[in-house]
């Protein structure tokens, strides 16, 4: 075997030449990785004893992708174009020998391969739509001369990984080979090919699938009107959609051209800025400096709950679904069994839509049992969760019970959304196992938990729960105590300035339109409606003192009422409601303001800067560790839109100096509560960004 560089290899077995590359993690095309495929190609084929020539990968996945550390540096090496040129004009037959995922500039590689096989294992995607960005090495070209421009529609635009069988079928791959036996199955196909004098295949010049979309530009506008909503704000897909119409109208070499113009335009524009950087912002949210990587970790092997309903019961599905037992644990038997039977409603629904098998809705189910009973049911678990009313009286008392409950080393954590878990944490004689795991509702749905460390936290219980969010699929961000921690907190501060909006002359259909239009799923009046303005509001104790009590008061309690801040019909869709602009005029008038006419703009920046002034006072005081997580949390939690990276990544799109001058200005009108954070002002005089903090 003959070394190319230090990631690939050549070797002659009988009369296939072998490229073998190794570039853990997962051989992405790093400068290194290219050139070691240029010049293992420009060897294989100037061996005049190899007549066809295999590439293959060590590790466990083929070439995954492009190395995206690489991204927007200078090229150094052979550009993959060259690689791809020296594969796909090589006068031996190339075949790509795929396991693991062959992603992105990997798949574009193998596409230049004259055939491809595949072990069933393997997966095939396109997900660069997912960077904010479309194929730039040829893929929106070539995937839709093997797939059909319908399914490289759907591939591309979703970044979905597809498996080998159905690669195999769409004419991604040409054979599957038994698992485990890639390297022998795929120099046997190699020596078939030669022997049976099969053609050099250039997909390039396979033109049939896309000549017959030729002159239906319905094909496009449908797919554009069915996936609206779902690319709504988005550059990516729709140039996605763009390059693909390329592929079906014009020459492969004047496609290749749209690609490459369409893809430098994402590439230097905001949104795939922004992409890139929420991919890095994930990743490093798991690095916690204080807490080392090689941290003993507690084994969770079952999970206890307390609280059976929709967000007890959310929790207990998320455990399940990674195979770890769970036991509920409720006071009364009646809402016991209604969570437990919530539970596999939404199993079956799931189930229903394709998305897992019955038997699979069994496994779940037969997990998580039900009990009435702490004392019983809590005594062996290694982690317990309370998910009950946020007052604090109801907690310290449950913490106390549990303390003398479970096990020595057992984790005992709350799923409180903003209280003081110090607080909770004084009543047990073990503050080290106590930490807040907050959960986001619909818990078996929302990617994010935020993980609260507490003064006393250890490491190893801080360690296994950043771990364990990852297993059950969750995205985790460590977070600090204090009032609504990091996503509550910084959402009352738009909350807040939303209210205050209203009561200036601006409608909540106003204030919704702007924050729907600069990208979040629904404005905050629109999710009110979705909640029920009546979570928290007491009927007897209500005296008509706000909007909210009024529109409660006259069963305006939102979408399942059929009316709350607005009207809806019998499809839930809204309309402004002359009832409630009718409330919010005469508390207007009440109150003595002059309403007036409030611009878009001023509605985004009153919503929006004070989100980010309130994350920098969060960094400030040390209540989250990096800009970036501020970012992970609200993008994940709350719907910021992924496009535009998060309100730290954004106050830097905008420019500090900009977010300064803005709240200095609303300071000065509308009082202390836009007073700047002393980092703010900081930051600005050393010129330097919030990622800094």
């Amino acid at each position: 075997m003959a070394e190319i560089n230090s990631v690939t290899d050549l070797s002659l077995e009988g009369d296939v030449a072998v490229i073998t590359l190794n570039s853990p993690p997962v051989n992405a095309l790093s400068a290194k990785v290219r050139e070691g495929l240029f010049e293992g190609f420009k060897a294989a084929i100037a061996n005049d004893a190899a007549k066809s020539i295999v590439l293959i990968c060590e590790g466990r996945t083929f070439i995954a992708g492009a190395d995206i550390t690489e991204f927007g540096g200078a090229m150094a090496g052979p550009s993959l174009t060259d690689v791809q040129d020296m594969m796909e004009n090589s006068p031996k037959p190339v075949i790509a020998a795929i396991h693991g995922t062959v992603l992105g500039g990997g798949l574009e590689v193998a596409l230049c391969a004259h055939y491809r096989v595949a072990v069933p294992s393997a997966k095939f995607g396109l997900p660069e739509v997912n960077l904010g960005l479309l194929p730039g090495a040829g893929g929106t070209q070539r995937l839709p001369r093997v797939v059909g421009p319908e399914r490289a529609l759907e591939m591309m635009t979703s970044g979905r990984h597809v498996g080998a069988k159905e690669a195999l079928a769409g004419g991604l791959t040409d054979e599957l080979l038994e698992e485990g036996k890639l390297k022998e199955g795929a120099i046997a196909f190699a020596k078939k090919v030669v022997s049976e004098g099969k053609p050099l295949r250039k997909i390039r010049d396979q033109n049939e699938k896309v000549e017959a979309a030729r002159g239906k530009p319905e094909i496009f506008a449908d797919f554009r009107k069915a996936n609206a909503r779902k690319f709504r704000g988005f550059l990516a897909p729709e140039y996605n959609i763009q390059t693909i119409e390329a592929a079906v109208n014009l020459p492969f070499d004047e496609g290749l051209a749209v690609e490459r113009k369409l893809f430098n335009e994402l590439m230097s524009g905001p949104q795939s800025a922004a992409q890139r950087y929420s991919f890095f912002a994930e990743r490093t949210a798991q690095k916690i400096p204080d807490v080392p990587e090689d941290t003993a970790l507690i084994p969770i092997k079952k999970v206890g709950i307390i609280g059976a309903g929709t967000m007890g019961g959310g929790i207990a599905m998320n455990f399940a679904n990674a195979g770890i037992p769970v036991v509920i644990v409720e006071q009364k038997q009646e809402p016991l069994d209604r969570g437990l039977a919530t539970i596999r409603k939404n199993y079956e629904r799931t189930a229903s839509r394709g998305g897992i098998t019955a038997a699979q809705v069994e496994e779940r189910c037969a997990l998580i049992t039900g009990s009435l009973s702490m004392e019983d049911s809590f005594a062996d678990v290694d982690l317990v969760i309370e998910a009950v009313f946020e007052r604090m009286d109801i907690k310290k008392d449950i913490f106390t019970k549990l303390d003398a409950i479970c096990k020595p080393g057992a984790i005992l954590a709350t799923n409180t959304s903003g209280l003081d878990i110090d607080e909770i944490a004084s009543v047990t004689k073990r503050p080290e196992s106590v930490i807040g795991l907050h959960f986001f509702s619909p818990a078996n749905v929302m990617k994010l938990l935020e993980i609260v460390r507490a003064d006393h936290t250890s490491k190893e219980v801080i360690a296994t729960s950043m771990k364990l969010a990852k297993q059950i699929g969750k995205v985790a961000v460590l977070v600090g105590v204090c009032p609504g921690f990091v996503g509550n907190r910084i959402l009352g501060a738009r909350q807040r300035e939303a209210q205050k909006l209203v009561m200036e002359g601006a409608m909540p259909w106003d204030i919704d339109r702007v924050l729907y239009d600069f990208g979040f799923p629904m404005g905050p009046f629109a999710m009110s409606d979705l909640a029920g303005l009546d979570i928290g509001w007491v009927k007897e104790k209500s005296k008509g003192e706000s909007i909210r009590d009024v529109l409660c008061e006259a069963d305006r309690r939102g979408q399942k009422t059929g009316a709350g801040y607005y009207d809806y019909d019998e499809n839930r869709v809204a309309k402004p409601s002359p009832f409630t602009e009718k409330v919010i005029n005469d508390f207007i008038v009440k109150s003595g303001a002059n309403p007036r006419k409030i611009s878009d703009e001023e509605i985004l920046e009153r919503c929006i800067f004070p989100m980010i002034n309130e994350g920098v006072k969060i960094l400030e005081e040390g209540k989250a560790i990096r800009a970036s997580d501020v970012d992970v949390v609200w993008q994940n939690g709350y719907g910021w839109p992924v496009y535009r990276g998060g309100p730290m990544h954004y106050g830097d799109q905008v420019g500090p100096a900009k977010v300064l001058a803005k709240m200095k200005e609303f300071q000065a009108t509308m009082g202390d509560q836009f007073k700047p954070a002393a980092a703010l002002e900081k930051l600005v005089a050393e010129n330097k960004k919030f990622a800094d903090l």
